[in-house]
């Protein structure tokens, strides 16, 4: 990985540890898929921190850039998915 997960000042450790997981679960299900409890709780926690629809699509957009990955294509895939299910990006 040689690049920077997008990140606010303003966050706590907790928040940043909290956002930090759910980037590298988008990471895993590109790389080698990950469960779709896992991301989907790591996707809810996310959504504490980061409530607001439009931070939500900033922070995708600048992990996107950073890392090719896309967040969005992956949770959509993981919420359409079942119990038990591997998500891949």
């Amino acid at each position: 990985m040689e690049y920077s997960y997008p990140l606010r000042a303003d966050w706590s450790t907790e928040e940043i540890m909290i956002v930090t997981e759910f980037f590298t679960c988008i990471e895993k299900a590109y790389e080698q898929g990950i469960g779709r409890e896992k991301l989907l709780g790591s996707y809810n926690s996310f959504k504490k921190v980061v409530p607001s629809m439009a931070e939500e699509k900033t922070l995708f957009k600048e992990f996107k850039e950073a890392s090719s990955y896309e967040c969005y294509k992956v949770v959509k895939r993981a919420k359409e998915g079942g119990n038990g299910d591997i998500i891949k990006g």
